[in-house]
């Protein structure tokens, strides 16, 4: 049963506006019979048009309706100059009250329109049922009938023009949190490499644990691909690079590597590139974003390294594609790890843990309690200088620089970094980035 409903009265007709309270209180009295909640949150979403527009068509309606909000507990009206701008403040509303079950009436030439908007602004976390609003010729009262037919199928002009707008308001919206924030490193010559770490300043991501500059979006979290656009094109704006070559690593858990120019994998957590202005990409919130760069031969690679990619060797299988497709010498090769959860924080179960003693017991601390502290960024220290990697070619700050530039840990610094093992499911995702210049 929703938990809120979405009364969508942008296309309401003109000769509806002067009887609206009467319309809604017909509208929320079905409501109500209809619903096992006693007083499920209610939105109108409605247009505020500018200039003569304004004055005239809809002179009446928005006082009306907020005489209306008045009188009734728990509707609040919306009113925005786009469909997209009022959408996404009555999501921000349904997010701050996690509310995640809402019934959407509208007008059955609305539909399919409502579903391009919510397919854009939403994610699968959110159910969505649509009733039609339907008016009797007589115009006196609003009857909220079941769809019979879904409506004509939009063209794809019709959708561009949907993207495009949503694009234009989520890139009016101010950034959160401060300005967006680039950690870069000194072992990385930038006369050849565009590189940095982001942190979580900067973008527009609203919910507290996603807030601001998340780069990430999954069907178990709220935050959309079209937030996620948004914030990624913010930071290529800051950083320099182009943001329509820009590929991140799909997350695997594993240690396959992914060649750019040859077939890609379904999933892959190491990415490596020879092309010039081409930005690869690896995402962290407590796992390793690394970064390799080779100034000899001008090639690149990002890794994701979680525990179990770590163990996996997913950085020296990103050198070892450096090595075999770009003639690469392993001890050219430049090595960052970037913001992760530390050994201060990190704990595994028993089992887990004695597969990073093996790889050395310093690895682990309190290795007999049920779960141990484990240091990954270790781990992979040691296997990348087993594999070849020369430890001066190594940025770790943990362990080289005490002032902490580049490799903090996301769990102990909330106000910079995103952490899974900090914030729960509902966390954001910072990356990782390089590219070789043009």
């Amino acid at each position: 049963m929703a938990e809120a409903v979405l009364i969508d009265l942008f296309s309401l007709p003109a000769i509806l506006q002067n009887n609206i309270q009467e319309l809604l209180c017909n509208m929320l009295e079905t409501i109500g019979k209809c619903s096992s909640i006693p007083a499920p949150f209610v939105y109108v979403m409605c247009c505020q048009l500018q200039g003569s527009e304004w004055k005239g068509e809809q002179d009446s309606l928005l006082p009306a309706l907020r005489d209306f909000q008045s009188l009734k507990k728990g509707l609040e009206v919306v009113h925005a100059l786009t469909t997209a701008a009022a959408l996404y403040t009555i999501k921000q509303r349904l997010d701050e009250k996690d509310i995640s079950i809402i019934k959407i009436i509208l007008p059955t030439s609305r539909k399919e329109l409502m579903k391009v908007y919510i397919d854009h602004l939403f994610t699968p976390v959110y159910q969505f049922e649509f009733e039609d609003l339907q008016v009797a010729p007589e115009c006196n009262n609003l009857q909220i009938t079941e769809p019979q037919s879904e409506g004509q199928t939009l063209s794809t002009q019709d959708v561009a023009l949907i993207q495009s707008e949503i694009q234009m308001y989520l890139e009016s919206l101010p950034s959160l949190k401060g300005e967006l924030t680039i950690l870069k490193s000194s072992l990385i010559p930038d006369d050849i490499f565009l590189h940095g770490f982001t942190t979580r300043t900067g973008g527009i991501s609203y919910i507290p644990a996603l807030s601001s500059c998340n780069l990430f979006s999954s069907s178990k979290r709220r935050d959309p691909q079209a937030v996620v656009k948004e914030n990624l094109r913010r930071l290529a704006n800051a950083a320099g690079f182009n943001p329509e070559t820009f590929h991140r690593v799909k997350i695997d858990h594993a240690n396959a590597v992914c060649v750019m120019g040859k077939t890609e994998p379904d999933s892959y957590d190491g990415i490596v590139t020879d092309q010039k202005g081409v930005t690869i990409a690896a995402p962290g919130a407590d796992c390793i974003p690394v970064l390799f760069a080779d100034p000899v031969r001008k090639a690149c690679g990002a890794a994701h390294s979680g525990w179990k990619g770590t163990l996996l060797g997913v950085s020296m299988a990103t050198v070892n594609a450096m090595v075999s497709e770009y003639g690469c010498n392993v001890k050219d090769i430049l090595v960052v790890l970037g913001p992760s959860v530390g050994p201060c924080c990190y704990k595994l179960p028993h089992e887990s843990a004695k597969e990073f003693h093996r790889i050395d017991p310093k690895c682990v601390r309190h290795f007999d309690s049920a779960t141990p502290y484990i240091d990954i960024r270790r781990a992979t220290r040691i296997l990348l200088e087993s594999g070849g990697i020369l430890p001066e070619n190594i940025q770790d700050d943990s362990v080289t620089d005490q002032n902490q530039n580049i490799t903090f840990c996301t769990a102990c610094h909330p106000d910079k970094f995103y952490s899974h093992f900090r914030d729960g499911t509902n966390f954001g995702t910072q990356i990782g980035f390089i590219s070789i210049k043009d």
